[in-house]
């Protein structure tokens, strides 16, 4: 008699988590992203150091844009203060967001946008964090947003994290301003 309550739901919930899965695998595992073209600026959000700082540099070592803005919302990454502290051909800018979240990285995009008259910016952040991070920056600044991708190898188990941490996140910026 148990066995017979329980296939019903089990299966619902198998049912309900690959509709999910389906239906946001354009959002988390293949959003829109843009081919490199000259920008005002790179904006390197902060993160997991997947690739992304270098992919930024890269970029800007490629002749995309003069000036490349790394968020820097850790307590101590040497790699970020190498980063920040090296000599480059190009600008390099280091900024702490407040607060430390995506929005706090749009807010700061768009005081330097004002501040330096950018209309375009490249954007890197990683797969999942894409349309997300498209979402909340367009509502602080309405400059062409451009954004690349490291593409970092996840596993199973951080592409499951992700699916609910943005998930999460995206109904918590729906509320929010910049």
């Amino acid at each position: 008699m148990r066995r017979k309550r329980t296939t019903p739901l089990l299966l619902g919930l198998v049912v309900v988590l690959a509709t999910a899965i389906t239906a946001l695998w354009p959002v988390y595992v293949r959003p829109r992203t843009d081919p490199p073209a000259p920008a005002d600026a790179i904006l390197v959000l902060g993160g997991a150091h997947d690739g992304r700082e270098q992919l930024g540099l890269r970029l800007a070592r490629d002749g995309y844009a003069p000036w490349v803005v790394f968020s820097d919302p850790y307590t101590n990454s040497p790699m970020i203060n190498r980063i920040c502290h090296g000599g480059y051909s190009f600008r390099v800018t280091c900024f702490d967001p407040a607060p430390r979240t995506t929005r706090g990285e749009g807010r700061e995009l768009a005081r330097l946008a004002r501040a330096n008259n950018w209309r375009s910016v490249i954007v890197v952040t990683f797969t999942p964090h894409i349309s997300r991070a498209r979402y909340i920056l367009q509502k602080c600044w309405p400059g062409d947003l451009r954004f690349a991708d490291p593409r970092p190898d996840l596993s199973p188990a951080r592409w499951a994290y992700d699916y609910v941490y943005q998930s999460a996140a995206y109904i918590k910026a729906y509320f929010e301003d910049c």
